[in-house]
């Protein structure tokens, strides 16, 4: 049975409508698992996981990426535990009429006052229930629904109420300060339960500057003007969109992508557009390279020889797939997430890698657009494309 110290610890310190917190590769996943086992059904822990004294229905609540690939069926192999049920988040309004049964909810997904947060609320209200997060959240409104669900405020406008003060002086809700922070950091702590796992591996950051078509850039942000269709920008999306178009598709990444390569023998490589994936598609080619991709519409291995690329979506695989096989990830262009990225990087960073030092290569360039995505993420925000377009055009 391949436990470790710090999971045994965590399940300790568990109960009914905590939040579970690890990075990637941390083990949430089987320490969860273990923590119903044992600690709501009653089941012994020997050499290996013995019968339980109660039966209670599981439900786990996943990713899509991670239900289709079935990784919580082969975390439960394991264990004697027949009456579960794995979805994903899209369907979790399916499940609010489900009583007495417990829930897992993996991978934080109940920031905010939507549909998700609401069902998610409804359910924990009539289950026993833990939720899995690699990052909870970054400011004390992201902690709403999971204070509310364990009964320290009736709802999403009491918490305001109490702690929110809101600007007066902006076109829409912004928040100025918050009241009684020392009483929300300590139902915090009530809540959150830390798998502090000691890492093996060092993390090495690398950024690489890359050129881009200033002019072409400028016909964008200054002309208003698609210099692709010809014909004048229309809308905010459009208007980012072409910027990202001439800094993500500059040639001058397949030159640094294939200096990375000359020194790394196997890259996964995450790209946001068709237009990314198609360049480095072309450098494969001209380089006769091995090569597998992820995304919504292929699925193909890793290749099995001593060079390769993996080239992958962030949508589709930055998150339900680890591969333990290289220490380099490539990101060939920024996302707009912050959790994306963080997820991305995990895919490598295992506890069974068998590597200590992890690269990670970050390709960006020093125009507006990347340097207002950058700062987002190095804040450990989200990128808004609305708020970017009110600057460059206010």
């Amino acid at each position: 049975m391949n436990f470790d110290a710090h999971q045994r610890e965590a399940v300790k310190k568990l109960k009914s409508g905590s939040v579970l917190v690890g990075g990637t590769g941390s083990g949430k996943s089987r320490t969860a698992l273990v923590y119903f086992f044992s600690k709501e059904c009653g089941g012994k822990i020997v050499d290996r996981f013995e019968e339980v004294k109660k039966h209670i229905p599981l439900y786990i609540i996943t990713t899509a990426a991670k239900r289709d690939k079935k990784e919580w069926e082969e975390e439960l192999s394991e264990f004697p535990i027949s009456d579960f049920h794995i979805d994903s988040w899209n369907n979790i309004k399916k499940y609010v009429d489900v009583e007495d049964a417990f829930f897992i909810f993996d991978e934080q997904r109940v920031v905010g006052s939507g549909a998700w947060s609401k069902s998610f609320i409804k359910i924990t209200k009539k289950n026993h229930w833990i939720l899995l997060s690699a990052t909870p959240g970054d400011t004390w409104v992201d902690y709403i629904p999971v204070f509310v669900a364990n009964g320290y405020y009736k709802n999403r406008t009491a918490f305001l109420r109490r702690h929110v003060v809101f600007s007066r002086y902006t076109k829409y809700p912004k928040i100025e300060k918050y009241v009684e922070e020392n009483h929300l950091k300590k139902i915090k702590s009530e809540v959150l339960v830390n798998m502090d796992i000691e890492r093996k591996t060092i993390a090495h950051r690398l950024d690489i500057l890359c050129e881009y078509d200033k002019d072409l850039y400028k016909k964008i942000s200054d002309d208003r003007w698609d210099p692709f269709d010809q014909q004048p920008i229309e809308n905010a999306s459009q208007f980012i969109q072409l910027q990202r178009k001439v800094v993500n598709g500059d040639d001058s990444k397949l030159i640094k992508l294939n200096l990375l390569y000359s020194v790394h023998n196997k890259l996964i490589i995450f790209y946001n557009y068709n237009y990314e994936r198609d360049m480095i598609l072309d450098f494969i080619d001209e380089y006769k390279i091995p090569f597998g991709e992820l995304n919504g519409h292929h699925h193909t291995p890793i290749p099995k020889t001593e060079k390769w690329i993996y080239l992958v979506q962030y949508n589709s695989g930055s998150e339900g797939w680890n591969c333990i096989e290289t220490d380099v990830v490539i990101f060939f262009s920024l996302s707009y997430s912050y959790r994306m990225m963080h997820q991305a990087a995990g895919r490598i960073d295992r506890r069974n890698t068998p590597f200590t030092d992890l690269y990670y290569y970050y390709l960006y360039t020093d125009s507006s657009i990347d340097k207002a995505i950058w700062k987002c993420l190095k804040k450990k925000k989200d990128f808004n494309e609305k708020k970017y377009y009110e600057k460059m055009t206010s």
